[in-house]
């Protein structure tokens, strides 16, 4: 019940901002690219913060999802729903063998094989430039029909359902981390020889672990798609996967939102840079440099470190009476009882 009623909290959080901002076009696509960066960030976590596996191919998703769901709806032989359904679809076929090969080797190995299966996937869509519009990618507009009385060709119901999107896709992905699965997940992470003692199918686990991933990140690039109306190499390439890196490392691994968080801090630096200089990377490297020194964790992380550290002690007569205190009275000959006589007298 509590994680319904965050999520309908970010829900009502989003309509009055859209509310308050009724001009404010450059305020809600920054939101909708939250919706977007934010879940890629977050799926990506569930492999790199939870699982262990160190992925540099992630964005093979995002740009399926993307290139999927924008074909579909530029064929017109699709709906919203029903394209969205068939990327899911795709996504899940794509991912589960690109998986069974990838979860055979641990760490810089799997790193490098995921990176490698992003270049040859990048490669097809520039080379497929009949199929794929090559480096100009699909370009043209995305025709979305309405559905349920949604048409996303009006700001606003394009905007709500981004957000109804995005919020639902947290709150499955929270609760898959807080379930029993999620548990084995840490503990495949923090020690894989103990997980395999307790009976846990560790390929198997880990599979389920990188399926679901590549599944949200394919929303995450649907989103995208619908925002920029299109799709495009770049949300394929090494680049992509590297930004949802980054975001892990600035908003923090510890905590199931540090990720969108980080994207939100991205967001923000990319605006602040853009107005001022030119020098992009350079601004983000130093940025990512400062956190790493400087806070040796993601600042979500950190942030909830200090603000869970005691300040103030409670008072005396406030602590509960342990069997620990009771024996320490009775070894130095005071108890309750003689408290009490000596209160009296």
């Amino acid at each position: 019940m509590k994680d319904l009623a965050i999520a309908a909290l970010a829900i009502l959080s989003a309509v009055a901002l859209e509310a308050m901002v009724p001009g404010g076009g450059s305020v809600k696509a920054a939101v909708l690219r939250l919706c977007s960066l934010g879940l890629f960030a977050v799926s990506l976590n569930l492999l790199v913060g939870y699982t262990g596996l160190l992925s540099f191919g992630h964005a093979t998703f995002f740009g399926l999802g993307a290139y999927g769901f924008t074909m579909l709806l530029q064929s017109g032989q699709f709906g919203v729903p029903a394209a969205f359904a068939a990327t899911i679809a795709v996504a899940l076929l794509t991912s589960l063998p690109v998986g069974l090969v990838c979860i055979r080797l641990n760490h810089v190995y799997f790193a490098f094989l995921t990176l490698s299966i992003q270049m040859l996937f990048h490669s097809l869509l520039i080379a497929w430039s009949g199929f794929t519009g090559g480096e100009q990618g699909l370009i043209g507009g995305i025709p979305v029909p309405v559905f349920l009385g949604v048409d996303l060709k009006d700001p606003t119901h394009s905007y709500l359902a981004n957000i109804a999107v995005f919020v639902l896709s947290l709150l499955i992905l929270h609760r898959i981390v807080r379930s029993p699965f999620g548990a084995a997940l840490r503990m495949i992470r923090d020690n894989t020889q103990r997980a395999v003692a307790l009976g846990i199918d560790v390929p198997r686990v880990k599979l389920t672990a990188f399926v679901v991933a590549s599944l949200f990140s394919a929303v995450a690039g649907m989103l995208m798609a619908l925002y920029v109306s299109g799709a495009y190499p770049n949300f394929a390439y090494w680049t992509m996967s590297g930004e949802g890196l980054f975001m892990i490392m600035l908003g923090g691994t510890g905590s199931f939102l540090g990720p969108a968080v980080g994207a939100f801090l991205l967001i923000i630096l990319e605006t602040l840079v853009n107005m001022h200089t030119s020098h992009h990377g350079l601004v983000l490297g130093l940025a990512i440099l400062a956190t790493a020194l400087g806070l040796r964790r993601g600042v979500l992380d950190f942030a909830l470190d200090h603000w869970k550290r005691p300040g103030w002690k409670a008072p005396r007569w406030n602590k509960p009476k342990t069997r620990a205190t009771k024996n320490a009275g009775a070894a130095d000959g005071t108890d309750s009882h003689s408290l009490k006589s000596e209160g009296r007298a």
